[in-house]
């Protein structure tokens, strides 16, 4: 039986991450999860305060084995936190029960957004680097469709409309240069962020007595991520940007999706999804092969985008702990990890299936006339011409050509006979192509030697 993959998170249901959600995405913040984060902390942090004899080696010792087996009753915990507004403290209720040590030395001079900010931090780390393993995944396979299709030329559009002539590999280059610099943008913000929080109720780190600074330090090291001297319970900046950066993530996998929708329509069937039987059918148009999966990515794409600016209104928090504007991240950045990872994995399935039919592209090409063509005849005449002169010649020519039903080399040859030019203008597609070839190497070797090494590192 299907397990709706949000229940977990959220307890209820999202139909969008429901069925189209990466489970390990969804999952990355969840309830059991985050209290592993929780008790994770306040061991570290007990081990850290016995190394530097601030509490008994017994006693870090004690922590460390009931918090590894411990049950935590979610049904109390839960009732306890809306009394509270906060877990941490119902969470130490439930512990420390059986030994007086624990009882005694658990959560030492700590403040409860110290563990839940430093819990947070664990959780974000790891769910960023799943994101950017699955970002490797979807770039090698952008680099290798661009590799592929290096030379296949087809239309290049503007406005929505044919402009001059590109080649597919080139499109996806430019697919895989805006992700891979997201996914080094993501990296960077990320390891900004990850730093401890455990500075006491008002940042001073008095209660931690006067080795805070080495407790902290300590922790940090043994929890394997950095350590700053300065408090930041209400300085959400670095929050704010791994926020951000996974919105600019997603938008950017979206607009991936969004062009494979355009480029799918009937009237351009030049790329279409993969899929088997009834993949994207119609309830009442049986001949309907509808781009589902790109549009599944739009709205998780579109979902983390969102989401993405809450942390901004979080950054808000005034005084030395905020009063309700650190709550909008509880809901904002786990969703946000769910929606962008989602539409990461769903686009890497996409990419992976993608048909590219060379042949419409080559056929597109001359739909309008060989019109596509008109920038590169403008500049050969130009040289005769002058560049406004030309631009005058051709857009009348272009426009005669339409009117007419011609092609715009039939159009130019026959102005060029007027003129007496000779046979010599070029409208060969071979010879307009510019530097699109070198734009797909330059872009894969960046992604294989830059931008994959960098975004999936430590």
């Amino acid at each position: 039986m299907h397990q709706p993959a949000v229940d977990a998170m959220t307890g209820m249901e999202l139909p969008l991450l429901d069925v189209f959600g990466e489970r390990r995405f969804v999952e990355a913040f969840s309830a059991d999860r985050t209290i592993e984060a929780w008790l994770e902390v306040e061991v570290a942090l007990a081990r850290a305060q016995a190394e530097g004899g601030v509490i008994p080696d017994s006693a870090a010792e004690a922590i460390r084995r009931e918090l590894e087996t411990v049950e935590i009753d979610r049904e109390l915990l839960d009732e306890g936190t809306r009394l509270v507004g906060y877990p941490i403290l119902p969470l130490l209720q439930q512990l420390g029960r059986r030994n007086p040590d624990v009882a005694a030395w658990l959560h030492f001079g700590a403040t409860t957004q110290d563990i839940m900010d430093t819990a947070l931090v664990l959780l974000l780390r790891d769910a960023c680097r799943d994101i950017a393993a699955t970002g490797a995944e979807l770039g090698d396979g952008l680099a290798t469709l661009a590799e592929t299709h290096r030379t296949t030329p087809m239309a290049g559009r503007t406005h929505g409309q044919q402009a001059v002539p590109i080649t597919f590999g080139m499109k996806v280059a430019g697919w895989l240069e805006e992700l891979g610099r997201s996914l080094v943008r993501l990296g960077e913000a990320r390891a900004a962020a990850e730093v401890v929080q455990l500075y006491g109720a008002a940042g001073t780190s008095a209660a931690y007595g006067p080795l805070s600074a080495e407790t902290r330090r300590t922790a940090a090291g043994i929890l394997g991520i950095g350590c700053d001297d300065v408090p930041w319970h209400s300085v959400r900046d670095r929050l704010a940007a791994v926020a951000a950066s996974l919105g600019v993530l997603a938008t950017a996998v979206g607009r991936i999706a969004l062009e494979v929708i355009d480029l799918a329509r009937s009237e351009i069937a030049e790329v279409g999804e993969g899929g088997g039987r009834l993949a994207g059918a119609s309830s009442t148009m049986p001949q309907k092969a509808n781009p589902i999966l790109s549009e599944t990515i739009v709205g998780l794409s579109g979902m983390a985008g969102a989401l993405s600016a809450v942390p901004l209104r979080a950054m808000t928090g005034r005084h030395e702990r905020s009063a309700g504007e650190w709550q909008l991240e509880w809901d904002s950045l786990p969703l946000l990890v769910a929606y962008t990872g989602s539409a990461m994995a769903r686009c890497s399935d996409l990419v992976e299936g993608l048909h590219v039919d060379a042949e419409a592209m080559a056929a597109n090409l001359e739909v309008d006339g060989g019109l596509v063509m008109a920038e590169a005849l403008m500049m050969q005449l130009a040289r005769r011409l002058g560049r406004h002169e030309a631009h005058e010649v051709v857009y009348d020519l272009s426009a005669q050509a339409r009117a007419a039903g011609t092609s715009l080399a039939a159009a130019a040859r026959a102005y060029a006979r007027d003129q007496g030019f000779g046979e010599d203008l070029d409208l060969g597609l071979a010879g307009y192509l510019g530097e699109a070839e070198a734009i797909v190497v330059t872009a894969v070797e960046r992604w294989r030697t830059a931008h994959r090494p960098h975004s999936t590192g430590p």
